[in-house]
């Protein structure tokens, strides 16, 4: 049986761009919504989910698309229409009423969100401090308990 991981806001995730670290924070809820949802509900949480990544990776491939962005951005680019592609795929299973997926759907993106975070949105975050304040994010963390 697979041990279902409730998606929860933890500060690790914090990246120190204000408008990154908020986006995050709503991307966490949305994923513990789609979790939690009934099933009658999970048509309207993946719409809302679908919705929220929408926008949110918008916001970060114009950032990824501007010309002095270092390296360019495409492969962070791919992978947030990889993440929308499965959901729309997965929006087609569930009006069959294949619940589970969503499910499913949910937890793989529990287990891709942390290394997407810490290894291309934390790239994108320094950079956009840099531009913006000369220096690097500067983030503090509360202590989680053990």
């Amino acid at each position: 049986m697979t041990t279902i991981q409730t998606f929860t806001w933890s500060d690790r995730y914090l990246l120190g761009h204000q408008s990154i670290d908020d986006t995050h924070r709503e991307f966490v809820e949305h994923v513990r919504t789609l979790q939690e949802a009934r099933d009658t509900d999970i048509p309207e949480a993946l719409e809302a989910f679908i919705r929220h990544a929408e926008a949110h990776f918008t916001q970060e491939n114009a950032w990824l698309n501007a010309p002095d962005f270092p390296g360019g951005g495409e492969c962070h680019i791919e992978e947030h229409e990889k993440v929308l592609s499965s959901a729309y795929d997965v929006r087609e299973v569930v009006a069959q009423g294949r619940y589970d997926v969503a499910r499913a759907y949910a937890q793989a993106l529990v287990g891709w969100f942390p290394g997407h975070a810490d290894y291309m949105d934390s790239a994108l975050a320094t950079w956009l401090v840099k531009r913006s304040h000369n220096g690097r994010p500067l983030v503090f963390r509360r202590m989680e308990a053990v």
